[in-house]
């Protein structure tokens, strides 16, 4: 395992070089190349003004040189050991301690450490909301499938999955925007960033006029999730169907009342389809998800209703301002992936289910539960780890649809600009570390192999 591992980290090397290779020759070769004339084509100069600063690009960063001279310039930057410059450009020794630099941004004009360093975390913090959410739902959702085929379950899970993943995400982001963030109908979220000006000096908790109002949120939200949960573990499934369905009527009610302009329209849509949903979730045989969707509508139901009688002097504070600008953003990002990867799960853990190895366990009087949990499902994570081998270089890509969308300057749309602006030094770097990742996350998919299943071996 040792050597296997160490011949990998050693092919990472050259194929590191390959990628970024590849990326500098199609920015070399497309047209116009990368050169300072085209940095300072459009700005409206005085001719000496416009060779001088031509002169300062060509000697910052050395494009007034052959592409290949022009590589290996950026190549010795990023390498922690390599030669040693002075400012003229001109060699003066080696170094092995001599630090990495990716250089300054064409566009921006700042160190690309620095406007990575401003990036990253917001991507990162969409994507470490969105992949726990998406994993821990998706494997529920097709596991619970894979074990009742052919029920109402599967039947249900599979038609809502598909319809989820045949929605495209700039349909779903556009629609949440219009509908959950305009002033025309529901301004329930805000439109744009993941947090607001006013919330830089905010306190970090919220804060309330008096705690009356702290006490009235808590027992409000306290009752409802209780209440929630007291009728999902109703057993008389008719009467249960009847009760949630009366909640879904009034919930869609009051969704109609609180639109900006409401209409006829909406008064019959949201009522039936909130007694549908409701309903829906009352009519489910399987008790743990009934329970905790009823008990999580009760909660918000308790909240919302506490919140209509809360007195001045309320602050959101940074952290719940930050939360509600995530709520859509995050929503746009998961309902895809996780309808794709409840599919996967589910089929992976049906295809176990019906192996020989299943039916031996269960011949040698195993339970369901444990042929299920002990067997079936660590066989069926294969999959699923080879699909999260992608998942590492994701948390630092982003996602460019819903960025632009919701106006988050995160990885994607830095990406976008860089290759717009073909900022030389941006692009290599974006390309260098998610090349590195995603060998990285390939690696560690081995890795995880050997660990699920004990049949795999590099040895």
């Amino acid at each position: 395992m040792l050597t296997y591992l160490l011949r990998r980290l050693l092919l990472m090397i050259p194929t590191l070089l390959g990628i970024t290779i590849v990326v500098f020759t199609v920015m070399a070769l497309s047209p116009g190349g990368i050169s300072a004339q085209g940095l300072v084509d459009g700005m409206d100069m005085k001719p000496q003004e416009k060779q001088a600063l031509l002169d300062y690009y060509n000697k910052r960063y050395g494009l007034d040189q052959p592409a290949p001279f022009q590589y290996l310039r950026w190549l010795n930057n990023v390498l922690p050991f390599g030669f040693t410059t002075d400012q003229s450009g001109s060699i003066t020794g080696f170094s092995l301690t001599k630090g990495m630099d990716l250089g300054d941004s064409f566009h921006y004009g700042r160190p690309v450490l620095d406007i990575l360093g401003e990036r990253i975390p917001i991507t990162l913090l969409l994507n470490v909301i969105t992949i726990p959410l998406i994993y821990i739902l998706a494997i529920a959702i097709g596991v619970k499938a894979a074990t009742e085929r052919g029920r109402g379950f599967d039947v249900s899970a599979s038609v809502i999955m598909l319809a989820l993943w045949s929605i495209p995400t700039m349909l779903a982001g556009v629609l949440l925007l219009g509908f959950f963030a305009n002033i025309q109908h529901w301004h329930w979220f805000p439109t744009a960033g993941i947090g607001s000006r006013a919330a830089q000096d905010m306190p970090f908790m919220p804060h309330w006029g008096s705690l009356r109002d702290v006490a009235q949120l808590l027992a409000g939200s306290a009752f409802g999730a209780v209440a929630g949960l007291w009728l999902g573990r109703w057993q008389e499934r008719g009467l249960r169907t009847f009760v949630t369905v009366v909640f879904g009527l009034v919930a869609g009610i009051w969704i109609a009342m609180s639109h900006a302009t409401p209409s006829w329209l909406a008064w019959m849509l949201l009522p039936l389809l909130g007694a549908l949903i409701l309903g829906g979730i009352g009519w489910m045989q399987y008790a743990p998800f009934r329970i905790l969707l009823l008990g999580l509508f009760g909660f918000l139901l308790g909240l919302l209703f506490a919140i209509q009688f809360m007195g001045p002097g309320y602050i959101r504070g940074f952290l719940l301002d930050h939360v509600w600008h995530l709520v859509l953003p995050v929503l746009c990002l998961s309902y895809g992936g996780f309808a794709g990867l409840a599919k996967l799960t589910r089929t992976s853990v049906l295809e176990n289910l019906n192996a020989d190895y299943a039916r031996t366990a269960r011949a040698k009087g195993l339970g369901e539960h444990d042929v299920l949990w002990k067997h079936v499902f660590r066989n069926s994570l294969l999959p699923l780890i080879t699909v999260a081998a992608g998942l590492l270089p994701s948390l630092l890509s982003g996602s460019l649809i819903v960025e632009n969308i919701f106006s988050i300057n995160g990885m994607g749309q830095l990406a976008v600009e860089a290759v717009k602006n073909r900022d030389r030094e941006l692009v290599l770097s974006i390309t260098w570390i998610s090349g590195f990742l995603t060998l990285a996350g390939y690696l560690l998919a081995d890795i995880l192999y050997t660990l699920v299943d004990p049949r795999v071996s590099y040895d």
